[in-house]
């Protein structure tokens, strides 16, 4: 009898876990993360995430999301984005993000070796038409005093995209 019980304890807990984990995320419309090979970010390796738009009325946040290990180098993050519109428009942004503080500690949330940086893309935006759209992300970096890239950007494990309801 007793072994009963605590089974459907453990059952009822872990239905309660769910629903809590599922409705905390109400902002969530688009969320997902792609892994980078080997934690090398080629820096000819864009990165695509493609995914519907149906609300053209309400406003959004678009957000990049990178997680990197102690193994990242630098204590910033340059890359280049382009955003493909239904119409065939494409907007490109070239931006800068700090990874670490003035002591080189890194930034972001996780209790392990590996960060995650929720980093802000674009703010209350309203998308102007219905449809699919594609976003890329490459990752742009250089060494100072150089011209070329850096080929292979270590640290970083995984590049994900959220759009928020705002």
């Amino acid at each position: 009898m007793l072994r009963i019980i605590n089974r459907n304890n453990l059952v009822i807990s872990c239905m309660i876990a769910l629903f809590f984990i599922t409705s905390c995320d109400k902002k969530r419309v688009f969320d997902e993360y792609l892994p980078i090979s080997n934690q090398k970010w080629n820096k000819n390796n864009a990165l695509q995430f493609t995914f519907p738009v149906e609300d053209t009325i309400h406003e959004h946040n678009l957000f990049i999301n990178i997680r990197n290990n102690k193994e990242y180098p630098y204590s910033n993050l340059f890359i280049i984005t382009q955003m493909d519109f239904p119409d065939g428009t494409v907007i490109a942004d070239t931006l800068e993000y700090d990874m670490a503080d003035v002591t080189g500690k890194f930034l972001g949330k996780g209790f392990s070796d590996i960060k995650e940086n929720k980093l802000f893309y674009k703010e209350n935006i309203l998308f102007p038409a219905k449809g699919m759209y594609t976003f890329k992300i490459r990752q742009s970096m250089r060494k100072n005093g150089k011209v070329e890239g850096v080929e292979n950007l270590e640290g970083v494990t995984d590049v994900g995209f959220r759009i928020e309801k705002e």
